[in-house]
């Protein structure tokens, strides 16, 4: 079985087919789906999918692109969502240098209250990190963000990158970017980080992965993600889901 660790079911065209995508999804033996917010509407969107179906869990937080949205109501709203049961990790937060949607200094402050935040309520994050490597890695030692763990999304820096955040007690999850022929250093992370550290996501319902790109991505298609995962470590497929959903559950704190 498969733990997709990052999806967007709350995205419109996921929602319209939201039975058939879970259906889908258990038929490849996607057995979990982290269903992660980006702004307050889409943390509880979140929250409202994961109460309605088991095999779906929720992450509220605010994305960098709308990090000028966290204001102190909206800090206090996510505070309470988070308390929910079914919220097993803050995020998706971070730092976006490459679109720069919101000024670069809301964005650190946006991603610094949200540490906080899960400080505070004792649970993981979920980082988007896109042209900001170091500034992260920075943050992160300085907030010391990692205590409660967390985990690198679609990671796309270079190995030495991932072993200081793995020190700082996060897991570096990989996405549909594995499949694709260009990605040799997100490859060679993959080939070369200890397994236990090790996840898979879709990020659906963008960055399909190979050879089903052009279409819409799902949870079902992060067994193509965990196929060529396997590959790289010259494992089979049930060992690499085995692994990696075993380190999901350690990540998220998910029941057995």
């Amino acid at each position: 079985m498969l733990i997709d660790t990052h999806a967007h079911l709350q995205d419109e065209e996921m929602l319209s087919d939201l039975v058939g995508v879970l259906d889908r999804a258990e038929e490849a033996g996607v057995d979990t789906v982290v269903c992660i917010g980006y702004d307050l509407p889409s943390s509880k969107k979140a929250v409202e999918i994961a109460r309605q179906h088991k095999q779906v869990f929720a992450v509220v937080g605010v994305h960098p692109h709308s990090a000028s949205e966290l204001d102190k109501n909206t800090l206090e709203e996510l505070f309470k969502l988070a308390k929910d049961p079914e919220v097993v990790a803050i995020g998706e937060i971070g730092l976006d240098f490459f679109r720069d949607l919101s000024p670069r200094d809301q964005q650190r402050k946006a991603f610094i209250e949200q540490i906080k935040l899960a400080r505070e309520l004792y649970k993981p994050i979920v980082i988007h990190d896109r042209d900001a490597h170091q500034e992260v890695l920075d943050t992160i030692k300085a907030e010391k963000a990692g205590i409660n763990g967390g985990i690198m999304h679609c990671y796309s820096g270079h190995l030495p990158l991932a072993v200081e955040l793995m020190k700082a007690n996060f897991y570096i999850s990989f996405a549909g970017p594995l499949t694709y022929k260009n990605a040799g250093k997100t490859r060679e992370v993959a080939a070369k980080i200890p397994f236990d550290r090790i996840l898979v996501e879709t990020d659906c319902p963008y960055l399909t992965p190979e050879p089903l790109r052009g279409r819409r991505n799902e949870p079902a298609n992060v067994y193509h993600v965990a196929s060529r995962l396997a590959e790289l470590r010259s494992k089979s497929i049930e060992e690499t889901g085995y692994i990696t959903s075993r380190n999901a559950r350690t990540a998220f704190h998910l029941p057995d």
